[in-house]
This record gives structure tokens, C-alpha cells and sequence, in this order.
């Protein structure tokens, strides 16, 4: 420790782009300000993307994604697709291709004006839940990149445009009051032996002559 005006400064925690001095007076106040800081004296969370957060984006259909603009006035919008349609550009970046939709350009908007955003994965079945915090911007002229992130199944067909995330930070939260949920092709996966049973109890008792 020194008072050097010249002093390095320590980095601060990757955590604090969610752990403003009022969190954390909030935190002390309620009891759980020590273990949150033996955290952040190791770094806060993790900033980059690993492969296991990597393995998790891919599986995902949707996400949500939160920006506000220049008044601060927060906006959610969710996004669908197939699985992995949010992708990892490389250890610090995701993207997502933009198809025309109701043409309100709210995020975009957002973004032009305030580039923090939030990004909310959700896996009801297996009920864990990640949190990504960063920046966005909307990329409208990129053909390579438009083509990356195209979905030759999409009936829109080309996108567009392209957003992309620059993480800061990501944290896993836990299971606790996430109410699992069920994607149709995994109900479809579960009651398929089923079927098959009743399929193959209906093919023997015709030929028994009864009639199911």
C-alpha cells in the first residue's frame, strides 16, 4: 500500500459492472458483502468466454436481451432460433444475426445511444441460468460476417443485420425458484417410447384378434 499520486492503480474485479458502491454498502448492510469480496479479491467473475460457457450458448434456442437508452429507460426483447443461432465469435465476443421483424428498432436504437447490454441465457430443464454483461453494437455492412451467422433454414433468408456482444463479465446463477421447462422436441424424445409401446401392445392384440 502506498499514497503515491503515482501509484499503480489495482484493477478492479470483473464484478463490478454489477457491483456499484451502493450494491455493495446494500450487501454489507445485509450480511453478504465478505464472501462477495473474497471473489473479487481473486478477479470477480470470469470475463472471457471458456468452453463451458461456449457448450451452453450452443444448446440454447432463445435468450434475452436487455439494453436502455440514453434516459436509461431499460428494454428486453427475446431472441429465438435453432440451437447455437447466438454464436461465439472468439473468447470475447458473441453475435447473433438481426432478421426483419416488426421494424421498431428499439435495441437498435438503445445501442446507438447507450452501448451496455445484458445478455440472459435460460435452460429450464436442467434450471441453470447464466448471466452475460457487456457492450453491443449493431453491424449493418458486413457481408462475411452476415453470411457467418445466416440460417439457409430461415424463411427470411439473409439477415439484416448482425449484433454483436462484447463480453465484460459472466456469472452462473444458482437453481434455486427456476421452474423447469420443457422444449416440444424433448417431450417428443421422452414420450416416443412410450408410443412405440402402446404402438407395438395395439400390433399384438390385433393379433389376437382383439381389437384395441
Amino acid at each position: 500500500m502506498t499514497d503515491r499520486d503515482d501509484a499503480p492503480l489495482s484493477p478492479r474485479p470483473s464484478s463490478d459492472v454489477a457491483f456499484t458502491e451502493t450494491v455493495k454498502a446494500i450487501q454489507m448492510r445485509k450480511g453478504s458483502r465478505d464472501g462477495y469480496a473474497r471473489m473479487e479479491d481473486k478477479g470477480g467473475w470470469t470475463d472471457a468466454v471458456t468452453g463451458d460457457l461456449a457448450t451452453f450458448i450452443s444448446l440454447r434456442d432463445s435468450f434475452y436481451l436487455s439494453t436502455a437508452n440514453a434516459n436509461g429507460q431499460p428494454y428486453i426483447q427475446h431472441r429465438g432460433g435453432k440451437p447455437g443461432f447466438l454464436k461465439v465469435l472468439d473468447e470475447h465476443r458473441l453475435a447473433f444475426a438481426d432478421f426483419s421483424g416488426n421494424r421498431q428498432y428499439i435495441t437498435q436504437g438503445n445501442l446507438q445511444e447507450n452501448p451496455q447490454a445484458f445478455i440472459f441465457l435460460m435452460d429450464y430443464a436442467n434450471r441453470r441460468r447464466i448471466k452475460i454483461w457487456g457492450t453491443a453494437r449493431v453491424i449493418e455492412d458486413d457481408p462475411d460476417l452476415l453470411d457467418r451467422l445466416a440460417d439457409p433454414d430461415y424463411p427470411d433468408g439473409r439477415p439484416e443485420q448482425a449484433v454483436v456482444f462484447t463480453v465484460v463479465a459472466w456469472d452462473v446463477n444458482c437453481p434455486q425458484h427456476i421452474t423447469p421447462r420443457f422444449a416440444e422436441n424433448d417431450i417428443a424424445r421422452a414420450v416416443k417410447p412410450l408410443k412405440d409401446r402402446i404402438t407395438d401392445l395395439e400390433a399384438k392384440l390385433l393379433s389376437l384378434g382383439v381389437t384395441p
